[in-house]
C-alpha cells in the first residue's frame, strides 16, 4: 500500500510510523488521519509487526489540527462547530482511541514541536520519549478559545495533576521536553542526535518480548482507571486464567529456571 502523508515501513518487527506534511509541521487533516489509521490497522492484523513507533519528519512530531482545514466539509447548512464536531467523530477520535487501544506496544518518537492536538496523539502511546529540544504546548484555550481535544482533558490530569493541567490548558506555556520528563508526562528525553537510537532501542525491546501479554497489560491498566480495588484484583485474576496458558508464559518460566533469556512469540 502506497502513502501520500506518511512514510510506512517494517524494520524486523518494528512497524514505523512518520508523519509526513513537514512543510505544515505533520498537522492533522483528513488524508493524513486516514492514512495513519489504515497503517495502524495493518499493524494490528499482521503478526509480524510487533511494536509500533510513531514519529514526526522535518522539525515536528505534530502541531495539531490543521487549522486551514478546520472549517471545511460536506452540508452547506452545517456551522463551523458542526463541521469540526463532525470531523472528530468520525476522524480525530476514532485515530486517538486506535492508536491508545492498539493491542502491541506503541512509542512515540517526540522530535519538535507537539501542540494542540499533537500532544494527544503522543501521550495516546504507551511509552513517550522525546528529544530534548522538544516541547509541548497546549495551544486551545488562550489561542483559540475552545477545549483540548484528542484526549488531551483525560491523559493530562492523570499524567501531571489537576493543577499542572489547568496550568497548561490555561497559559498555553511550552512545556520542555525535560521538564516534560520530569513532571511524569513522559516516559524519557534524551540528547536531540539520539532520538531515533534511544526509541528503536526500547522497540526491539518491546519487540522480542511476550507481546500478547503488553496487549493485557495495557489492557489491564485502562481497567482500573473505572474499577475499585476488588473489582481490578479480579481482572488481573482473568488476565492471568488466559496468559498463564500461553506459550510464553511456558518459555518465560522455563528461561528463568535454566537461567537463560527467554526467547517469546507473542502467543
Amino acid at each position: 500500500m502506497s502513502f501520500e502523508n506518511i512514510q510506512f515501513e517494517n524494520r524486523d518487527g518494528v512497524a514505523l510510523i512518520t508523519l509526513n506534511r513537514p512543510e505544515a509541521f505533520n498537522s492533522l487533516n483528513v488524508p493524513l488521519m486516514t492514512e495513519v489509521r489504515s497503517a495502524i490497522r495493518e499493524v494490528s492484523e499482521t503478526p509480524a509487526m510487533r511494536v509500533l513507533v510513531i514519529t514526526g519528519a522535518g522539525d515536528a512530531f505534530c502541531a495539531g489540527a490543521d487549522l486551514t482545514d478546520a472549517g471545511k466539509g460536506p452540508g452547506e447548512n452545517l456551522s463551523v462547530g458542526e463541521i469540526v464536531s463532525e470531523k472528530m467523530r468520525v476522524h480525530f477520535n476514532p485515530l486517538i482511541a486506535e492508536v491508545y487501544r492498539l493491542e502491541k506496544p506503541v512509542v512515540s518518537a517526540v522530535n519538535g514541536v507537539t501542540a494542540g492536538g499533537g500532544v494527544g496523539l503522543a501521550l495516546a502511546a504507551d511509552i513517550v520519549i522525546a528529544s530534548r529540544s522538544a516541547y509541548f504546548m497546549q495551544v486551545f484555550g488562550p489561542k483559540l478559545g475552545i477545549v483540548p481535544d484528542c484526549g488531551c482533558t483525560w491523559q493530562l490530569p492523570r499524567l501531571v495533576g489537576r493543577a499542572r493541567a489547568l496550568g497548561l490548558a490555561f497559559l498555553g506555556e511550552k512545556l520542555p521536553a525535560e521538564k516534560a520528563a520530569e513532571w511524569g508526562l513522559i516516559w524519557q528525553c534524551v540528547e536531540d542526535g539520539s532520538l531515533m537510537d534511544a526509541v528503536m532501542d526500547v522497540a526491539r525491546k518491546l519487540a522480542a518480548g511476550p507481546t500478547k501479554a503488553y496487549g493485557y497489560i495495557k489492557r489491564a491498566y485502562a481497567e482500573s482507571e473505572h474499577h475499585n480495588l476488588e473489582e481490578q484484583l479480579e481482572y488481573e485474576r482473568f488476565c492471568q486464567r488466559t496468559l498463564c496458558d500461553t506459550r510464553d508464559f511456558i518459555e518465560g518460566v522455563s528461561s528463568f529456571l535454566e537461567k537463560r533469556p527467554a526467547k517469546f512469540e507473542g502467543r
